[in-house]
């Protein structure tokens, strides 16, 4: 994806007057370029976080419109919540998502935050990446005082803000301060303990917590706080990088809970926070009982959570992303306070839902990919077909290495058939994205040579666009070759050491694998033929052939052993 893409996620201070969040959202929505993902309000913290993504200047304007909108309708000097906060609009981070860098995305941070501070007339202070000094960069540090510091903090040289007025007037005390900034995606992740001490809590978040806690002398609540040489107070680090946690009472559920923010989930990711927590909380006698994500959630963290409890059972987790993605819902406890519906949590699925067109072909049942194919149209083809062929023969062998990673009395290789099963599951999907992008390439070609060709201009134009979406063509199906053809090492391993009830099924993997090949061979070679890059066109058919040639002869040894071992 080329497009720049960039996520905001502004969290208002109003989390249960439904009424004023549509206000505020409506204005989102009413700009072309930005999606709204994910509204996520909560009674307690009286707080909504919102997640929208589009184009960077497109989400710049919403945050704009978003953030006016909430200073109109939202009134700090009468708002109450759990969460600490500081203004109507309390945070607003931009995140980049795709074909942008950090730095570019601190710049339009720092666009955004002048126009609210100008024209809106809001004290604004850049946080993270957009930081203007490195003291500003916690966000904690920045909000520190909340909404009711504010009137001291506005006149300290030290906190002057980054823009909008240094000082308390009738506008501020209406919708307070705004933190702005620029970060890495973050979780919002909250931790649900079978207790109602807040004390308690806040010991476990002590425990967790990165910035750990404040030492003091004598007795550890009340005591005097030990500090160092320049005034410092001294602290024990908790235990889990990259995490920030405080522990607060929900009276809409009863319970106490560890609300945490992950700002690095590839330092800390989202099960080690769940596990450390559940550590820290029995040795309180105190249990885990379920957990909830506030707001979305990248597709890799939930497979991670579900790969390391299946892990931790002894099996394998070479299975489908949508199992990895059950386990870890069930692991974490993602249903204990609300359900918890992938399709609307996670940020990859929920993107790719609000697509025009995504995925058709993979998406359609059998019957109804067998029927699209058998149409009068010219796509879907063989070489749509080929790819399909492809995913089987490795879906083929991935259930071969489950099934065997499960066998009874194979207790001690479980590990290495998961690996195996990993490796097959890999294939099978990128195999599957082949099916539709194959006849995107095609359609590609028919693209180009409807293309106008009046003028000189035109057709040179044109001419060179139908190469280029030739070239595409030719390269999809050399593609599906390459992965068609790896797949016969994890076809043959199973058909080798694999469970020996299931080798028939390696054997039938290995026939689907060589018809890809051969298949998608048979595009390459009819797309080359049409390039006028010669070189280009020699080296891409020499080297399908000789794939060719080597999958042939790796479905012959391969059905060799299934017979071997079938007859042995």
């Amino acid at each position: 994806m080329n497009k720049q893409l960039i996520e905001c996620v502004p969290n208002f201070s109003e989390g249960q007057n439904m009424l004023v969040i549509k206000q505020i959202t409506d204005q989102i929505e009413s700009v072309e370029g930005v999606k709204l993902l994910d509204i996520d309000p909560g009674k307690a913290t009286n707080r909504t976080v919102v997640t929208f993504v589009g184009t960077p200047e497109a989400v710049v304007q919403a945050a704009f419109l978003a953030i006016r909108k909430a200073s109109e309708i939202i009134d700090m000097s009468k708002h109450k919540g759990e969460h600490p906060r500081f203004g109507a609009t309390d945070v607003c981070p931009l995140i980049p998502v795709s074909g942008i860098t950090m730095e570019e995305t601190a710049q339009y941070a720092r666009k955004l935050a002048q126009r609210v501070g100008e024209e809106l007339q809001i004290p604004v202070y850049l946080y993270e990446s957009a930081a203007s000094t490195p003291e500003r960069q916690n966000l904690s540090t920045v909000r520190a005082g909340e909404y009711e510091g504010l009137p001291e903090k506005l006149t300290n040289p030290d906190w002057i803000p980054d823009f909008g007025p240094a000082q308390f007037t009738p506008l501020v005390a209406k919708t307070g301060a705004t933190a702005i900034g620029a970060r890495d995606f973050l979780v919002a992740y909250n931790i649900n303990l079978n207790t109602t001490s807040v004390r308690r809590a806040n010991a476990i978040a002590f425990d967790v917590r990165e910035a750990g806690r404040v030492l003091r002398k004598g007795n550890p609540i009340t005591g005097e706080i030990l500090r160092d040489e320049n005034g410092e107070p001294l602290r024990r680090p908790g235990v889990l990088k990259s995490v920030k946690a405080i522990g607060w009472y929900i009276e809409e559920y009863g319970i106490a809970q560890i609300s945490m923010n992950l700002t690095n989930i590839s330092i800390t990711p989202v099960h080690v926070a769940f596990e450390e927590v559940c550590q820290s909380a029995q040795e309180r006698g105190i249990r885990v009982t379920g957990s909830e994500i506030v707001g979305l959630v990248p597709l890799k963290a939930m497979l991670d959570a579900g790969k390391y409890f299946l892990r931790k059972q002894q099996r394998s987790v070479g299975v489908p992303d949508e199992e990895l993605v059950k386990i870890a819902v069930k692991s974490l406890g993602l249903h204990d306070l609300a359900p918890f519906d992938p399709r609307k949590k996670i940020i990859e699925y929920v993107l790719e839902d609000m697509e025009n067109n995504p995925a058709p072909l993979v998406s359609l049942s059998l019957k109804a990919f067998s029927n699209e194919t058998a149409s009068e149209l010219p796509a879907p083809g063989g070489g749509s077909v080929a790819a399909y062929l492809g995913a089987l023969g490795a879906a083929l062998a991935t259930m071969v290495a489950n099934l065997s990673a499960h066998k009874r009395g194979w207790d001690e290789r479980w590990e290495e058939f998961s690996d195996w099963a990993e490796k097959g599951q890999a294939l099978k999907n990128q195999l599957l994205l082949m099916v539709d992008e194959d006849t995107r390439a095609f359609n590609g070609i028919i693209d180009a040579v409807r293309l106008p060709k009046q003028t000189n201009a035109e057709k040179v134009a044109r001419t060179q666009a139908i190469e280029l979406a030739t070239q595409y063509a030719t390269q999809t199906p050399f593609r599906v070759m390459q992965l068609a053809l790896q797949s016969m090492e994890v076809i043959k391993a199973m058909a080798l050491e694999g469970n020996p009830n299931s080798v028939s099924d390696a054997g039938v993997g290995a026939a689907c694998a060589l018809a890809a090949v051969k298949g998608a061979c048979l595009n390459v070679l009819t797309n080359a033929k049409d390039l006028q890059d010669r070189r280009f066109a020699d080296e891409k058919t020499t080297a399908a052939l000789q794939m060719l040639q080597t999958a042939q002869e790796q479905e012959q040894i391969i059905t060799n052993i299934v017979l071997a071992r079938m007859n042995g």
